[in-house]
């Protein structure tokens, strides 16, 4: 009884971080979108960022707010995170960021008609994903489909390769306590300031699947699922993170951790070595 009450409190915490992500991510380019208001994309990538570490700080006790099934995934093959939770986990995320692209659309919705109808736009057509982008990512038109899976790729490696870091207790140059949630939040600011024209930077398959569906549901229809280009683009979202995480946490654990353990190996040994021959 007292596993399946923190079982289903752990679905629950990955809804309520999952829904934080995307209500002050989505909320600040609806701001932005619909209302001119002035945020580059550095400023963007920090409301970002700063909404994942408000979602650790509030739900990591309960879940360890992985708030992504690419990290669920990827904590699954290499930390021993139960495989039984991964779908659940999944869809709870999913949940949540479904549940914040609504709660925004309904917060900007008078906003979203204004905007349609100052600029002719028919919600569906393909200039309709210039508010679809509200919600979730689509590529730079100068990147092609296969750019954009694997610059999701690389981005999301560089991103479980921090969390990976900052989390290991055996790092002795990790953050202490609980700075590693703002890191977290930082990395995922530099990325997106970074790479962030190019593909939306995603790096999660729930924030972005998530609100595509509600979007898919709320009348941009199929144009949201596909994007621009004739190949649908939904999938790039989802495997690109996904690989990258699995990508990100073999370079840690393969080039860095086990030299970490390595190093602390030999330091222990030494130490013993060092009281036997002490008078």
């Amino acid at each position: 009884m007292v596993d399946k009450r923190e079982f289903i409190g752990s679905l629950i915490s990955e809804f309520i971080g999952s829904f934080l992500l995307i209500f002050f991510g989505a909320g600040c380019v609806a701001s932005l979108v619909l209302s001119g208001v002035s945020l580059n994309i550095w400023e963007i990538a920090v409301i970002w960022g700063l909404g994942v570490s408000i979602a650790i700080y509030v739900t990591a006790a309960v879940s360890g707010t992985h708030i992504n099934p690419a990290v669920t995934i990827t904590v699954a093959v290499y930390r021993g995170f139960p495989w039984r939770r991964v779908v659940p986990y999944i869809l709870a995320q999913t949940a949540g960021t479904f549940t914040a692209a609504a709660v925004v659309y309904g917060g900007y919705q008078n906003l979203f008609a204004k905007f349609e109808a100052e600029k002719n736009i028919v919600r569906g057509s393909v200039e309709s994903l210039q508010t679809a982008g509200i919600f979730s990512t689509y590529p730079n038109p100068s990147i092609t489909i296969t750019q954009a899976f694997w610059i999701e790729v690389a981005i999301t490696a560089v991103l479980l390769l921090v969390i990976f870091a900052v989390t290991d207790d055996r790092n002795s140059c990790g953050p202490r306590g609980h700075f590693s949630a703002i890191l977290i939040g930082i990395t995922i600011a530099i990325i997106g300031g970074s790479f962030g024209t190019l593909t939306g930077f995603a790096m999660n398959p729930a924030r972005d699947f998530g609100p595509k569906l509600f979007a898919f549901i709320a009348g941009w229809g199929k144009v949201s699922m596909v994007g621009a280009g004739s190949i649908p683009y939904f999938w790039v979202p989802i495997l690109g993170p996904v690989l990258g995480g699995l990508l990100g946490g073999f370079i840690y654990d393969y080039l860095i951790r086990k030299y970490i353990i390595l190093k602390c190996d030999i330091a222990s040994t030494h130490a013993g070595e060092d009281k036997q021959v002490s008078p």
